[in-house]
């Protein structure tokens, strides 16, 4: 009996040692592919990112927010921006849809500096004053540092009215520029419906002043108002 007694001392230890091996194993592979799922998470934002500013500008560079280390892992990575309408400059919020049916959103942060040409004012420009290529010159700075009303193309400036003074220098504001009228209120308008196999036209009130594609009240009668869009100088149309 005194001879298993040796056997069985290191037959514990070896127990032990690979249990503890095990618990070992565990703790190393679970960070690891936490981190390899951030990795992704991360890769896939910037990618994202990338292809939405490319053409925005001559530079681009991209600063990403590491994600939370406490949110659980996000599969299959689809990336979007809460506000597809605005062009992602400056200080954003990235969407990202996680899980097979993609019904975990999280968000992360990134800094977007882009650097290009922008149109600024070449002269002090007048209120009401028809905006020409004459009045603008370009500058190259960073676009994410200029207001996110700021109107960077000429080709959205040129041809519109200035609706309140503009130094020079200075960008233009979406707010301070309007398309040219094209009808005031209380004139005598033709308004035109129009369908796959019709055309009717009939003369009416405009109800507000407007500018080409803008949308106003028309009135026919003392209780007939309709909505319509302006296409040209006293024109209007309404879509079926």
């Amino acid at each position: 009996m005194p001879a298993l007694l040796p056997v069985y001392l290191l037959w514990i230890p070896r127990f032990a040692m690979a249990l503890c091996l095990m618990l070992l194993g565990s703790l190393v592979f679970l960070p690891g592919t936490a981190d390899a799922d951030d990795e992704t998470l991360t890769q896939r934002v910037h990618q994202f990112l990338y292809q939405k500013t490319q053409t925005l500008g001559e530079e681009v560079v991209i600063e990403l927010r590491a994600p939370s280390p406490h949110l659980p892992a996000c599969l299959n990575p689809t990336p979007f921006l809460p506000n597809a309408d605005q062009a992602p400059l400056g200080r954003v919020s990235v969407g990202v849809r996680c899980g097979e049916q993609q019904r975990q959103i999280r968000y992360l942060q990134a800094q977007i500096d882009v650097i290009g040409p922008y149109a600024v004012a070449a002269e002090d420009i007048s209120r009401g004053t028809p905006i020409t290529d004459a009045m603008l010159d370009t500058q190259r700075g960073n676009l994410g540092e200029l207001s996110s009303r700021a109107l960077t193309d000429a080709d959205e400036i040129i041809g519109n009215v200035a609706r309140r003074p503009i130094r020079r220098g200075s960008t233009f504001q979406a707010h301070d520029i309007q398309a040219p009228r094209l009808v005031e209120r209380g004139q005598r308008v033709t308004v035109i419906a129009k369908g796959p196999a019709f055309r009717i036209a009939r003369e009416g009130e405009a109800m507000d002043d407007g500018g080409l594609n803008e949308r106003i009240r028309v009135r026919f009668g003392p209780r007939e108002i309709l909505e319509a869009r302006i296409t040209g100088e006293g024109v209007l149309q309404i879509d079926f």
